[in-house]
């Protein structure tokens, strides 16, 4: 059994909420009584641990306990009941670029939140021009922050805080910041951790993110620690829960000239039932209903399928399929089947618009019209958003000895 990097035992953490509060002592004195509080339990008698090693992701919805949980961790926060221990040098990425001081050159405030993350001067002077690279600054390195950019100064906190070389890393939704360059030497930077070793809590509303890096999953809800397991079991019950009352609502992002309206979409799944879940694996269609109400040559539909995250996924469209009427009047329906379904589990958004036969000139666009869910099917693929199925053979090659 791995040691355990991190142990939380049965931790609690309250806030105070006022709901009357006096500011001042004139107004205690009038008023005649104290503040009116309340306790809110943001934790409620938690107890995980994370092996050496093991790179452990923390998911729930707004307010659930998960920042709070790494705050506690970071002895940032104090618990009210119960104990958190942690081995080994810990760096915390938490509100990247929190200890920089405006006035201050890059350079300095290198120097600066190095010194605060725990580095000597040495260690700095050793990794400097590594942390300047990392963050791809350049010669803004000895202007003040101020001038920053905004993805400037989180690249530069980010570089800061990566290159402390920790023992345990602990990380809160800092995931998706600067380009998408950027993005991916982060990615690397992770992965580069992961292979050393080292320990690291993530914090993420980005399932995928979770998916892909994460060893194991918690789920939190209201305070509470509902699961733990492996990060495709953990994120399906979660997405599950939380969208299970999923339903199509209003116009939402909405354009287009009108010659042809969508009315609604309906996702139906192997069983034909209409729903907002589907399983990979199976069959799977989606019923778009249109009205014309005047006469309208040789339109193109198109479906485009996202993360929410807003990665592309597909967009099939009638006009590349060669299915394009020579008119359409009136009301009617159009529909596109997979069988077998190949995106893998997850949440998806789909949008929808109905065109000219060129694509160009839109009739009517339905951004993000239907949210739905892609659920474990036979289908037993774990990484990434889409099955190519391949045919595997391993063995001699034919004529070898």
């Amino acid at each position: 059994m791995t040691e355990p990097a991190v142990v939380v035992e049965d931790v609690s953490k309250k806030f105070r909420l006022y709901k009357e509060r006096n500011n001042s002592l004139k107004s205690a004195i009038m008023r005649g009584r104290r503040a009116v509080v309340e306790d809110f339990w943001a934790l409620k008698h938690v107890s995980l641990e994370v092996p050496k090693g093991e790179t452990f992701g923390l998911v729930g919805e707004n307010g659930s306990g998960k920042s709070t949980m790494l705050k506690c961790m970071t002895k940032i926060l104090r618990p009210d009941e119960g104990r958190i221990s942690v081995e080994g040098k810990i760096s915390a990425l938490l509100e990247l670029g929190a200890g920089f001081h405006p006035e201050l050159s890059g350079r300095e405030n290198v120097y600066l939140n190095g010194a605060i993350l725990g580095l000597s001067q040495k260690e700095i002077n050793r990794r400097f021009d590594e942390i300047v690279d990392f963050a791809g600054i350049g010669t803004f390195i000895d202007e003040p922050v101020k001038n920053y950019s905004s993805g400037m100064y989180v690249r530069l906190g980010f570089s800061v805080a990566i290159n402390v070389d920790p023992e345990v890393l602990l990380v809160d939704e800092v995931l998706a910041v600067g380009d998408e360059a950027f993005q991916r030497k982060c990615a690397e930077k992770f992965a580069d951790l992961k292979h050393e070793g080292k320990t690291i809590v993530l914090v993420s509303h980005a399932m995928s993110s979770v998916q892909s890096i994460c060893d194991r999953v918690a789920w939190f809800e209201h305070g509470h620690l509902r699961m733990i397991g492996e990060p495709r079991d953990v994120i399906e019950e979660y997405t599950g829960n939380v969208h299970v009352d999923r339903e199509v609502d209003g116009d939402g992002l909405r354009w287009g000239s009108g010659q042809i309206r969508l009315t609604d979409v309906e996702l139906l799944d192997g069983q034909g039932r209409a729903g907002t879940s589907v399983r990979t694996g199976e069959r799977c269609t989606l019923r778009i209903h249109y009205d014309a109400p005047e006469p309208v040559t040789e339109p193109g539909f198109a479906f485009f399928f996202n993360t929410i995250n807003g990665m592309p996924v597909t967009g099939p469209n009638s006009v590349a399929a060669g299915c394009v009427p020579d008119k359409l009047e009136g009301q009617g329906v159009v529909e596109i089947t997979v069988d077998p379904l190949k995106i893998l589990p997850g949440t998806y958004d789909l949008t929808v618009f109905v065109a000219d036969h060129t694509l160009l000139h839109e009739y009517d666009h339905r951004q993000n019209w239907l949210r739905f869910d892609v659920e474990r099917g036979s289908i037993r693929e774990d990484w990434g958003v889409v099955s190519i199925s391949p045919h595997w053979k391993v063995g001699e090659m034919e004529g070898g000895t």
